[in-house]
């Protein structure tokens, strides 16, 4: 038959010749219809049947593929009504998609994180893959896997759900419908994720029962569907979706890196809900109607596929061949292929033998069958050979000899295609056979290949065409060849660049530190001088907002000998001279009267204090810890600490006599236990008590009821019986229960923690912890260290006193402090100045700033505070090495930023490059161990190389004056995780217009399953409260628990008068561990009903409502004496309207008070005004006369204006400001920090309110105004979003999360939550959720913080730059020291060979591409525009097609002048100009859906034009050379793939490599194609694609082999038109160019859909561009008139005018 077969003409299985012209237009999409364009599987369609059945409705995208016939009807779906809503409902979505956040999606959720994918968004986008060859099943199982394996290998959790409804759309797709059956069938037999087919649809309330049951937190979704009604239904699907308060992800235009995935986020509000509910019910109705048209399309295409009245029918036969199947056959495709061929050949002959009515219609029939051929039997018969044939070279072939299959140009015909479709129809019967069988031993790992297209036709151009005489075939191969680089040896040398002479004019040129805006301070004129002493000052008055007025004079110490430590023993007893008992005896005197003072002082107070106590319990308290803490004398602290005893017990006793059927009030109690335990720790060892201070503290204890307690102290002694008697005596002031569970309960934040008593001479301010001291002591050995401790610990005191050590030892000595913000730099840098204070010789300063916008005294100055960014560019710059060797030490705040999205490979550069010892501070660093051990390899490469250094010449590394500093090469990591004050959490809900607030249980975040997995995270704590909590649910839980007694607080702490913070952390571990007990030995049941006991019962309450009620919840807290507060929210816009909400709010509460005194205000004003007007007449005579009665007058106006202040005054209930905390003269004084600010009003208004709002569209002097007065404690309420989260000192009582938000994840709820609890003002800091879902309030308390990976450390531009330091560094051995150490020590190849390796070749391609370009000569100097490049490396390769531009004459050809003068060139020019530079360094993507919508713009256009032609062409010409060039690097460090794993399916990891390759002549012949598929996955090549594919648009990370480490943003390709993963187009957002026209920041809002703050942010960014631009082309050019740097400097003025107006 086979023979037969290929006797054939061509003509009945290809479509060749003029009878192929006929079907030209619907075969151009097919696979290989045209030599010239291989086609993708988004665009091939096979096509089977009529095209009327969609005839009444616009399909304008249609993927159908089976065009059947049916009459014409009217669907619902189609009602007028109905299509309005879909249209009103895409009209909403494509108005909310512009403003979609392009996030990373996985941020810190690395365990906990939950989301949902869409099965049929997820099989459309792999299906339409630009490299996937329609019918090429592995292929497309890789894409799905590949896809599945990028989430799952970053920490991603997620379910994926396929609905029953959307199944019955793909009929018309046959193809599709096999394959995506096979997808599900796979997913849940080959991998371990979890799969969900049982819903209907998304309005099924199964599924919305899902939803509310785990809460997702986003789900990924497309946006398009395969036609326009699925396009509709995933319309409905995303409303729905928001509706229920789960964000969206679109599936179009995600990107990933070596750590993160990106994409298109849409979050949750409130208005979907209120959407979603007016359409419900026709949206309900839409559905229905829909799917029943789909269901009805589908027994269509089975009556006219293969003859079945029905799919039932079909699915029948399908049943019965299944069960008749007996043979046990290994390989499932045997199975599939014999059981659907037996099938097709069935049915086909219903098909052929079709019963008619008539004759006429017998006629008919047969006239149809004439117009549109169906294959005979025999044809039919002979594909399925053939098909059956390729399903035995599947079982056999490995895929490495598949993978070289040749490519056939050539495509089915008509009638082959719908026999394909028949097939497939049958075949998906078949697999729902195997899907709903219950079979025994059935291997599916063959499932993902069950045919193969290409295969196929290769095996039927065989037998069909090449196999016949005079038909020889070459087989048509497209692949990149290798280069021999003859540009690089026919290069002729350039002249050399160095950043201090230009090349060819010989002007000195400056580098990126110059071009920095310096200050007026650096000016030498009296008025900059002036200026300076200003700034000066007011550094010092910031500074002491931060940590009030603790100046310390330095002063250089000379070297000396290292004295012995103060705490060593000593071994010899001296004896004591005369002098020195002499100066003991003095000591003694002094210290005697200095207690006699401290009493005198005591009585004094003693009065006030003790009424204060009585008037305000926590007013007097606070008085009385303030005259503790000043106070030296032991026993005048005892006294006091008795008196308040007293007066507090007191108190409790009325309070109790009062109480009668009230509740106690047990903070009375908390407080006399808080003194109790004071006493007793702190002053009974001394001998200080007295026997009757012991019998006041037991009668205080009998009260209680705690006479376990009292009968255990000192001079007690009673009886059994006395004791009950007493209790029994007192039992109306007892607290109710026993002393271990009261401490616990009500005393918690009160408990003594561990702090050492003795201080420490190296610190004056405190007396430091052991692990602070530790620190201490690093910074004495010259020791390196990465220290992770809670926010608000403590660490940061180690930087200052590393400062403090480098001070003293020379004035030449110098310390970095790296801080990830400029409002972090501010605050350092202002600390500096107000902690030291030196003097210095002329010339030199104490602390220097150096950021992107400005610097002072960064080179001259001992401590440089600075932006990793700016210290690198000092570090690699060559003529700054003499510097760089005057630093001693450098300190990394937050250096968790080192895995941050954007900069991280900076701080991974700067940790690699310093040589001197550093800190590195975080709080939130999860593998501490792993970085230390990194970092260390780093020392020891830098003693390893100064060693060598040292031998091969006198090359030295110390610094000026021969100084040396002994280093050691030891790194340490201190992990400290005790915060001082614990947090407890609050959920907020509003019911009836007042707000709940329910205590959270941070076990209530965790599940059964969770604690199985991964046990207890680490930093999740209990407050002694929670632990008591704990127990009483766990006792509740299981009633028979044999541990109850045990773990019993009285019990557990038997008797203990003083229970500390570490007791309470031994039993909160107990707890814990018993609960994990109870998992592991089966008692899983317990304890899951103890987590859900823990939850709390919150209602849930609208957005709308919430965010209207807000001010009556900052009211609240007020009256919960909660404040001051921090309120987290992440847009802006909401920011400052929450605060200014709130204003309005107070000013509405004072306006409906009673107007008191109006009348005698009016009166008062009259006389004031009088009475200056008097004053103001008199002249120096008449002043003398009547000097007398102008003293009285005076006194009067005085007088006047005190009442008037007194009567106007604001109610204390209407103003949140603390007018006690600031005198007018320092308000006034921070005032005047506003007076050139854009928000001077608006921020004034708000602070006398004591309210303020912070953000990074504030400016920097509106920032400190806030962060000053906060500080001080006349703000109470503050609005903000991360700005404060990294490092700043705002401490707070209370921490609000306002907003739910993509941005709000583990590492910002760690770091924003650590501000709540002042170390030394608060004992307990308050977390509070508003309007955050409960699911992520668990998510966000239960995940781990993220661990740090490293990112990929080159680039060109970086590349380029250490080859500028190496060959032109005054330090050469230095520098190449340097620039070894980047390249060797990448934190992505720590412990990756492999991936080092790849880093060297991609070094060594880079630096062939920089020499064939003309930036670097052979011997490595740079050369002709490299400066301009380096100038420009945040922008790569942007900066580098700028250079390129410029070479070709682009710009001078552009910039053409239309007059003389600054304004030489038009309008245009410069619209032009900004638009090339916008497709530049305006790169902000908008997702593609966008194109179709129908939003109205207003000023804007929104959608960035192409390229001009010769720029266009330019581009496309410099894109070719990068492909060229890293082609080649990507084929041969595919040499290093582990081909092992490449053979693989990604996540099943099912192996297709296990086979022999076969020895098959055929075979042979068929897979013959070895060449340009080196660097292509082997799943990849089964479509066809070679290395010619790599570098297509978007193609590369799914087409190279996935274990050499290469991601395409790797590869410095830039496109000027990128396409989604589906094909469709994503425009560029025109917003440079925009506000360039009209100036409008309101319009980037409302037509570009970009907040105004962050639009202000890039707007900046660009304007720096562009000046760094003009000035580079300044320096760099001979003419003075020369049109293109006249032009870029007319438009960097334009543009900053235009900015300097909003």
């Amino acid at each position: 038959m086979l023979k037969r077969n290929s006797r054939r003409p061509r003509s009945r299985i290809f479509q060749t010749g003029r009878a192929s012209r006929r079907r030209e237009e619907a075969c151009a999409h097919l696979p290989f219809s045209g030599a010239e364009k291989k086609p993708t599987m988004a665009s091939e369609a096979s096509s089977v049947g009529d095209e009327t059945s969609l005839s009444t409705f616009s399909q304008p995208k249609q993927a159908s593929l089976a065009k059947v016939p049916s009459e014409p009807c009217l669907y619902d779906f189609q009602n007028p009504v109905l299509q309005r809503c879909m249209e009103q409902i895409t009209y909403l979505l494509m108005d909310e998609i512009p403003k979609a956040e392009y996030v990373s999606l996985l941020n810190d959720y690395v365990e906990s994180e939950f989301f949902l994918i869409d099965g049929d968004s997820l099989f459309i986008t792999c299906a339409r893959e630009l490299t996937l060859q329609r019918g090429q099943n592995l292929h497309f199982f890789y894409l799905v896997e590949r896809f599945l394996l990028d989430l799952t290998s970053k920490g991603a959790k997620y379910f994926i759900v396929f609905f029953k409804d959307v199944e019955h759309m793909y009929f018309r797709n046959p193809d599709f419908l096999s394959l995506r059956n096979a997808l599900i069938i796979h997913l849940r037999k080959n991998t371990e994720i979890p799969i969900h087919t049982e819903f209907l649809n998304c309005l099924e309330s199964s599924w919305q029962q899902f939803l509310q049951d785990n809460y997702p937190y986003f789900l990924i979704v497309a946006d398009e569907g395969l036609d326009q009604l699925h396009t509709n239904f995933l319309h409905v699907f995303i409303l729905h979706t928001l509706s229920k308060r789960v964000n969206i992800v679109l599936t179009s235009g995600q990107e990933s890196d070596a750590i993160r995935v990106y994409g298109y986020h849409i979050n949750s509000l409130f208005k979907y809900q209120t959407h979603f509910k007016q359409y419900k019910k026709n949206l309900e109705h839409y559905c229905q109607s829909l799917v029943k048209y789909w269901k009805e399309s589908g027994t269509k295409v089975c009556v006219f596929l293969c003859g079945c009245p029905s799919l039932d029918a079909l699915a029948g036969k399908a049943y019965r061949k299944f069960a008749q199947f007996q043979k046990e056959i290994k390989d499932l495709r045997y199975v599939v292929c014999i059981i659907t061929c037996s099938l097709v050949l069935e049915t086909h002959m219903q098909v052929l033998e079709r019963p008619t009515s008539s004759a006429k219609s017998n006629e008919k029939k047969k006239k149809s069958l004439d117009e549109k051929t169906v294959l005979t039997l025999e044809d039919v018969g002979d594909l399925l050979r053939m098909y059956c044939l390729s399903v035995v070279f599947l079982h056999h072939l490995p895929l490495s000899q598949r993978s070289r299959v040749r490519f056939i140009n050539a495509c089915w015909n008509e009638e082959t295609l719908r026999f394909m479709q028949q097939y497939k129809l049958c075949e998906f019967h078949v697999l729902q056979c195997l899907a709903t069988q219950a079979l025994k031993n059935v291997d599916f790992s063959t499932l993902p290949d069950l045919s193969d297209d290409l295969l196929l036709k290769n095996i039927a151009f065989y037998y069909g065409l090449e196999k016949g005489p005079g038909t020889p075939f070459t087989p048509v191969i497209i692949f990149l060849g290798p280069d021999d680089d003859p540009v690089v040896t026919s290069l002729k040398k350039q002249k050399e660049f160095d950043e201090l002479l230009h090349w060819h004019s010989g002007k000195p040129l400056s580098d990126d530190y110059d071009r920095t805006s310096e200050g007026f301070w650096e000016k030498k004129d009296p008025w900059a001088l002036r200026q300076n002493q200003k700034l000066q000052t007011f550094q010092r008055f910031y500074g002491e907002s931060l940590e009030g007025t603790i100046s310390k004079k330095i002063a250089p110490q000379p070297d000396t000998p290292k004295k012995a430590s103060p705490y060593a023993t000593k071994s010899k007893k001296v004896q004591k001279t005369k002098a020195e008992i002499i100066i003991e005896e003095n000591q003694k005197r002094k210290r005697a009267e200095e207690e006699r003072k401290e009493e005198r002082r005591w009585s004094a107070l003693s009065v006030t204090i003790e009424n204060n106590i009585k008037e305000n319990m926590a007013s007097g308290i606070k008085n009385l810890e303030v005259f503790l803490g000043k106070c030296q004398s032991a026993s005048v602290k005892c006294s006091a600490e008795m008196a308040a005893l007293n007066v507090c017990f007191g108190l409790w006793t009325e309070h109790c006599k009062a109480a009668g059927k009230t509740e106690k009030k047990f903070n009375i109690a908390a407080e006399v236990m808080r003194r109790i335990h004071s006493l007793i720790e702190n002053y009974d060892h001394k001998d200080l008590l007295k026997e009757t201070d012991f019998h006041q503290i037991a009668k205080c204890l009998w009260y209680f009821g705690f006479d376990n307690l009292a009968a255990s102290l000192k001079y007690i002694k009673v009886s059994e019986h006395e004791r009950k008697e007493l209790k029994e005596k007192h039992a109306k002031y007892a607290v109710g229960m026993g002393s271990s569970r009261f401490q616990l309960q009500y005393m918690g934040h009160y408990l003594m923690r561990e702090e050492r008593k003795d201080p420490d001479p190296r610190v004056q301010h405190f007396i430091p912890d052991s692990w602070q001291r530790e620190l201490l002591d690093i910074v004495d050995n010259n020791e390196s260290a990465v220290i992770v401790a809670p926010t608000s610990s403590g660490k940061t005191y180690a930087s200052y006193y590393c400062m403090e050590k480098i001070l003293r030892d020379s004035d030449e000595s110098v310390v970095v402090y790296v801080a990830p913000t400029k409002a972090l730099v501010n605050q350092v840098s202002a600390t500096i100045f107000n902690r030291f204070d030196k003097a210095l010789p002329s010339g030199i300063a104490l602390c220097g700033v150096f950021t992107r916008e400005y610097r002072h005294d960064a080179l001259n100055s001992q401590i440089l505070v600075t932006v990793p960014q700016c210290l690198e560019i000092l570090l690699l710059s060559p003529h700054r090495q003499e510097w760089a060797k005057k630093i001693q030490y450098v300190i990394f705040d937050e250096v968790h930023c080192l895995g941050g999205e954007i900069g991280a490979e900076v701080w991974e550069h700067l940790l690699v490059m310093i040589r001197c010892p550093f800190l590195a501070l975080s709080a939130t660093i999860s593998n501490p161990k792993h970085l230390a051990e990194w970092l260390q390899t780093v020392k020891r490469y830098w003693q390893h190389t100064e060693a060598v250094i040292a031998q091969n010449s006198n090359h030295s590394t110390s610094v000026k004056k021969g100084v040396k500093v002994k280093q050691s090469i030891i790194l340490l990591p201190v992990v400290y995780e005790e915060r001082y004050n614990d947090l407890e959490k609050y959920v907020c809900s509003l019911n009836n217009d007042d707000f709940t607030i329910h205590h959270y249980h941070p076990c209530a975040a965790l599940t059964v399953d969770h604690i199985e997995k991964y046990g207890f995270p680490l930093d999740l704590s209990l407050s002694p409260r929670e632990a008591v909590i704990l127990y009483d649910i766990m006792v509740k839980a299981m009633t028979d628990w044999p541990r109850a007694n045990e773990l019993d607080p009285e019990q557990f702490f038997k008797d203990k008068m003083v229970i500390t913070k570490a007791d309470a952390r031994t039993y909160e571990k107990q707890l814990k561990e018993e609960l994990e007990m109870w998992i592991k030995h089966g008692c899983s049941e317990e304890a899951n009903r103890v987590l859900q006991l823990l939850k709390p019962q919150s209602t849930f309450s609208s957005e709308t409502a919430m965010r209207k009620q807000f001010p009556h919840f900052v009211d609240k807290l007020k009256q919960m004496d909660k404040l001051p507060a921090l309120f987290f929210l992440f847009n802006i816009k909401e920011v400052e309207r929450l605060a200014h909400n709130v204003c309005k709010f107070l000013k509405e509460k004072q306006s409906k008070k009673p107007i008191r005194a109006s009348g005698k205000e009016e009166w008062l004003t009259k006389k004031c005004k009088k009475r200056e007007k008097y004053l103001m007449a008199q002249n120096d005579d008449t002043k003398v006369r009547n000097y007398g009665k102008q003293l009285v007058w005076e006194a009067e106006l005085d007088s006047i204006r005190k009442q008037l202040e007194k009567i106007s005054e604001t109610p204390s209930d209407c103003t949140y400001a603390n007018e006690h905390a600031v005198d007018e003269e320092t308000l006034t004084k921070i005032f005047h920090r506003l007076r050139f600010s854009r928000k001077k009003i608006e921020l004034q208004d708000l602070a006398l309110r004591g309210i303020g709002y912070h953000h990074s569209a504030v400016d920097a002097k509106g920032k400190q105004v806030v962060e000053m007065l906060f500080r001080k404690g006349f703000l109470q309420v503050v609005t903000a979003t991360g700005t404060l989260a990294l490092g700043i000192n705002m401490p707070c009582k209370s921490v609000v999360f306002v907003q739910n938000s993509v941005y709000l994840d583990a590492l910002h709820y760690r770091q924003m939550s650590g501000r709540a609890g002042r170390r030394g003002q608060d004992f307990l800091g308050d977390v509070f959720f508003y309007d955050i879902p409960l699911p992520k309030i668990q998510k966000l308390i239960k995940s781990n913080v993220p661990e740090l990976r490293g990112q990929f450390p080159l680039s060109i531009s970086l590349i380029l730059r250490l080859l500028l330091l190496a060959s032109k560094a005054d330090d050469k051995v230095d520098a190449k020291a340097k620039v070894l150490s980047i390249l060797k020590h990448s934190l992505l190849a720590f412990k990756q060979p492999r991936a080092l390796k790849m880093l060297k070749l991609y070094f060594l391609f880079s630096l062939q591409f920089l020499v064939k370009e003309g930036y670097v000569d052979r011997e490595g100097n740079t050369t002709g525009f490299a400066g301009l490049v380096t100038h420009l490396h945040y922008h790569e390769p942007s900066n580098i097609v700028l250079v390129d531009f410029l070479m070709k004459g682009l710009f001078h050809k552009l910039c053409q002048r239309s007059k003389e003068g600054p304004h030489a060139f038009s309008q245009d020019v410069m619209e032009k100009l900004v638009l090339v530079l916008a497709h530049l360094f305006g790169r902000r993507r908008i997702p593609a859906a966008v194109l179709n919508s129908r939003r109205t713009f207003y000023q804007s256009k929104v959608f960035l034009e192409d390229l001009p032609e010769d720029f266009a062409a330019a581009l496309h010409e410099y894109n070719s050379k990068i492909k060229e060039n890293f082609g080649q690097f990507l084929q041969i460090v595919s040499t290093m793939a582990d081909m092992q794993q490449e053979y693989k399916l990604p996540l099943s990891e099912l192996d297709f490599s296990s086979k022999k390759p076969s020895d098959s002549p055929l075979a042979s012949h068929l897979m013959s194609c070895d060449e340009g598929r080196t660097a292509v996955s082997p799943f990849v090549c089964l479509s066809g694609n070679t290395e010619f594919d790599l570098l297509h648009k978007g193609s590369v990370n799914n087409v190279i082999l996935r274990t050499i480490g290469i991601n395409g943003a790797n590869i410095p390709v830039l496109y000027s038109k990128i396409c989604d993963n589906q094909g469709r187009m994503m425009p560029l957002n025109a917003y440079v160019l925009d506000f360039y026209k009209h100036g409008s920041l309101t319009a980037m809002e409302q037509d570009n859909s970009i907040h105004e703050g962050e639009a202000y942010a890039c707007l900046k960014d660009f304007g720096l561009v562009l000046r760094v631009i003009s000035v580079s082309l300044r320096e760099l050019c001979d003419k003075e008139d020369d049109n293109v740097v006249c032009a870029f400097e007319q438009l960097s003025r334009n543009y900053w005018s235009k900015l300097g107006v909003v």
